[in-house]
C-alpha cells in the first residue's frame, strides 16, 4: 500500500505545464499528466518512488512507495524537488514589477523550478554529463540506475533510482565513463554520505561559503559548482552568472552587450524574493523560443 497525502501549494502551480517545460518525467500508463519521482532518499537509507498528480487546480495528490520508514523524509525531498517546499504566493508580484518577466509568467503558466532530486544526484549528473551530449548523459544514468539502482514497485510497475552513496562509491567501471570520471563519481558518493551535499546543509549556508566547499571536490568548478546550488539545493533568491545566463538576460532586456555582474544584479532587483525563479524562466524562454547562442557568440 502507497502512504497518500494530499498538498495545497502556496502560490500558483499547474503541474501539467511543469511537465510540458521540463520533459523527461515518467508518467503512470492510466495518466500521462501525473508525474513519478523515484530517487534515493537523503539519509541513505533506501529508495523511494513519489507520484503526484493535479485532480483539481490548487489541489495535488500525492503517493509514496517504498519503505514505511522513509515516507515522511520521501514526501519532503519530492515537494522540494518541486519547488513546492516554498511560499509562491507573491511569486505573481515579480511580473508587476517587472514586465519581462510579467509576459513569461503568463506564458509559462507561472513556473516553477524543477529541482534534481538531491544536490548528490545533481552533482553525480553534472560529472557524467560533462563534455557529452545531455541525451547521452540521460542514456548513462538511466542504465546506471536500472543496473545499480534499487528499484521501487508502483502500482504493480517497477522503477529505478539512481545508485545510492553507498552502492556508487564501490564503482569501478561503466559504459561510457572513463577512469577520471569514475573517481570524480566516488569522490561524489563520498562527499553525499558525509553529508555536504545535504539539501538542507547547502541552503543554510552562505552562498561563497557553499561554493567554495563544492569547489573542493575533484571535477567540481565554478559552473557545477552552481548548478548543484541552484538546481540541486534549489536556492530561490540567487543568481548565476554563468554565460547563458548573461545570454538571456541580453537578449530578453535588449542590451547592447553581455551584462556584467553588477547589471545582471541591477536588473533582477525587482525578481526579488524570488531571481532564480525570474532566471529559470529566461533559461526556458531562450531555449524554447530563441535557441541557445554560438559559442562565438560568447567571445564577441
Amino acid at each position: 500500500m502507497a502512504a497518500e497525502f494530499s498538498f495545497t501549494p502556496l502560490g500558483p502551480f499547474d503541474l501539467s505545464k511543469q511537465k510540458a517545460y521540463f520533459g523527461e518525467w515518467i508518467s503512470p500508463a492510466d495518466d500521462p499528466s501525473a508525474v513519478i519521482l523515484p530517487f534515493p532518499v537523503e539519509g541513505w537509507q533506501g529508495s523511494c518512488a513519489v507520484m503526484f498528480s493535479q485532480p483539481a487546480p490548487g489541489k495535488l495528490r500525492g503517493q509514496v512507495f517504498g519503505p514505511y520508514h522513509l515516507g515522511n523524509e520521501a514526501k519532503a525531498q519530492a515537494v522540494a524537488a518541486l519547488s513546492l517546499d516554498v511560499n509562491g504566493a507573491q511569486w505573481p508580484d515579480v511580473g508587476l514589477r517587472d514586465p519581462v518577466i510579467g509576459r513569461l509568467q503568463q506564458q509559462y503558466s507561472f513556473l516553477r523550478p524543477v529541482l534534481f532530486h538531491s544536490p548528490y544526484e545533481a552533482a553525480a549528473a553534472f560529472i557524467i554529463g560533462h563534455r557529452i551530449s545531455i541525451k547521452q548523459r540521460r542514456v548513462i544514468v538511466s542504465r546506471m540506475s536500472q543496473e545499480m539502482g534499487e528499484k521501487i514497485d508502483v502500482n504493480g510497475r517497477s522503477f529505478s533510482a539512481f545508485p545510492l552513496p553507498g552502492k556508487l562509491s564501490s564503482l569501478r567501471q561503466f559504459p561510457g565513463l572513463n577512469e577520471m570520471k569514475i573517481g570524480r563519481l566516488r569522490a561524489i558518493s563520498r562527499a553525499a554520505a558525509s553529508g555536504l551535499l545535504d539539501r538542507a546543509r547547502l541552503r543554510s549556508t552562505a552562498v561563497e561559503d557553499a561554493l567554495t566547499r563544492l569547489m573542493e571536490l575533484p571535477g567540481i568548478g565554478p559552473f557545477f559548482a552552481q548548478g548543484i546550488l541552484h538546481r540541486g539545493a534549489g536556492l530561490v533568491d540567487s543568481i548565476t552568472d554563468d554565460e547563458t545566463s548573461r545570454y538571456a538576460i541580453q537578449t530578453a532586456y535588449r542590451l547592447g552587450r553581455l551584462p556584467d555582474k553588477e547589471t545582471m544584479l541591477r536588473i533582477a532587483e525587482p525578481w526579488q524574493p524570488f531571481r532564480m525563479w525570474a532566471l529559470v524562466l529566461l533559461h526556458v524562454w531562450l531555449r524554447r523560443e530563441v535557441g541557445l547562442p554560438s559559442r562565438s557568440a560568447f567571445r564577441r
